[in-house]
């Protein structure tokens, strides 16, 4: 049985860009098939503990933020794992200590876990900044963070086909796809989170679809449908969906008739400080002058 936290519910901010309500409320409402849906949640998850092998350290307690289930249960069945879902439905029947909670706001202590891994679910933050903190701060010292979230050139394909038809059909622009992170962001999000030794790095994987609708009801089964709290609030027309998958079809079709959708993979790598970690010279400390390293002969002419 999840242990359900009650204390994330907080009300809409004028600054908030996702309604995190709805998400949840999609959440609960695609878990029982979600595993039909979940083939990138599997992949991206496989791809993090394939990182994980590079580290030769041992962790006991653990926290998963949507890692799949059969990854969790291969790599870490005898450790303490917590296992942490925004939605109660999502948590059904899932390996380890089962708890409802919020990204936004971690209900975990100070310098309690060793390891706390996050696939996917990252880009659908409020203050991405303030949720770095939180893991930061809940890892003891050399406590390692991991995680995956989607990069700015995700979906760009589905984007680009809605801006035109949004134009075509009702003379104007309104966004249908969520922003995400930007891969130049990323590392100075981790740095300023508190994170010692940073790592960022990228990955493309092409999905190919039958055709856009396709595509959109993936998406809408993953849980990745819009959740913009300025987006599109009426009823989207067959005419302005058709559209879509036209001009998508038009610039993006390849030759067997398939349109292909991106996902962009942002990887995040840090370590929670400890004294012994390598640390960076103080000022002044060098041993090797610049001037030694310097080629300061005139050249002749």
């Amino acid at each position: 049985m999840a242990q359900k936290n009650s204390s994330f519910k907080a009300p809409l901010k004028s600054s908030d860009i996702f309604n995190r309500s709805l998400i949840r409320s999609r959440r609960e409402l695609i878990a029982r098939s979600f595993s039909d849906y979940d083939f990138l949640n599997r992949e991206i998850s496989e791809r993090l503990i394939d990182n994980l092998h590079d580290i030769k350290m041992s962790f006991k307690k653990i926290l998963s933020m949507n890692l799949c289930d059969d990854t969790i249960r291969t790599y870490f069945k005898d450790m303490f794992l917590i296992n942490q879902n925004m939605a109660h439905k999502m948590l059904d029947g899932k390996y380890g200590k089962k708890v409802q909670a919020d990204e936004d706001f971690l209900p975990y202590k100070n310098q309690c876990l060793e390891l706390i891994i996050s696939c996917l679910t990252l880009h659908w933050i409020n203050d991405l900044p303030g949720a770095l903190i939180q893991i930061r701060r809940s890892l003891k010292p050399n406590g390692l963070f991991m995680g995956a979230v989607y990069g700015g050139e995700t979906l760009f394909e589905l984007r680009a086909s809605m801006l035109k038809a949004g134009i075509d059909i009702r003379g104007g622009i309104t966004p249908h796809v969520s922003p995400f992170m930007d891969i130049r962001d990323a590392g100075t999000l981790m740095q300023r989170a508190g994170f010692s030794l940073p790592v960022v790095s990228t990955e493309r994987i092409t999905v190919n679809y039958k055709d856009a609708f396709s595509l959109m009801k993936e998406l809408k089964n993953m849980g990745e449908n819009n959740a913009l709290i300025k987006g599109f609030k009426g009823l989207t027309s067959k005419k302005f969906m058709f559209a879509v998958a036209e001009k998508y079809q038009q610039d993006y079709g390849n030759e067997q008739g398939r349109i292909p959708a991106t996902f962009d993979i942002i990887y995040l790598k840090g370590w929670a400080p400890h004294e012994s970690q390598q640390q960076p010279l103080r000022p002044g400390t060098g041993k090797i002058r610049l001037k030694d390293a310097l080629d300061l002969k005139p050249k002749s002419s």
